[in-house]
């Protein structure tokens, strides 16, 4: 999946930006620019993926933006580890099962999967391609 999500920019009579991401409701932010408000909705949108792999939920599929239409790319660790997390769901594959076939603990796979977690990148690709999957990262 390209994790390139259309953001919905509006401004306000006050001054400032909101931004919004239709694809993921949970991402609501603003800023003093339209500049500022595409990089807050950027963390925005990373804090609510967290939120959906907490709570167990599908990543939603980004929808194609309109001629025009800003968008917001996840950093290339967050993605990876969403593409970890759907992949796992996918398949059917749990913690524990991915983390017997790395040789590590439940808790390894837990962070791997996890926006708030730092992890190296070698690892979420290890796992990837464990599951059958590799990891395509694109310059726009």
């Amino acid at each position: 999946m390209r994790y390139l999500y259309p953001v919905l920019l509006q401004q306000e009579a006050e001054g400032g930006f909101v931004a919004t991401l239709p694809d993921v409701p949970e991402a609501l932010t603003s800023g003093e620019t339209r500049e500022d408000a595409l990089l807050e909705a950027t963390d925005a949108l990373v804090v609510a993926l967290g939120g959906y792999v907490e709570a167990k939920r599908s990543i939603p599929t980004p929808t194609k933006p309109r001629p025009g239409q800003p968008v917001v790319a996840l950093p290339v660790l967050i993605a990876a580890k969403l593409a970890l997390y759907t992949a796992m769901c996918q398949q059917g594959v749990t913690n524990v099962a991915l983390a017997r076939e790395l040789g590590v603990s439940e808790t390894v796979v837990r962070r791997l999967v996890h926006p708030d977690y730092q992890s190296q990148i070698q690892k979420v690709e290890h796992a990837l391609a464990v599951l059958g999957t590799h990891l395509i990262v694109e310059a726009a």
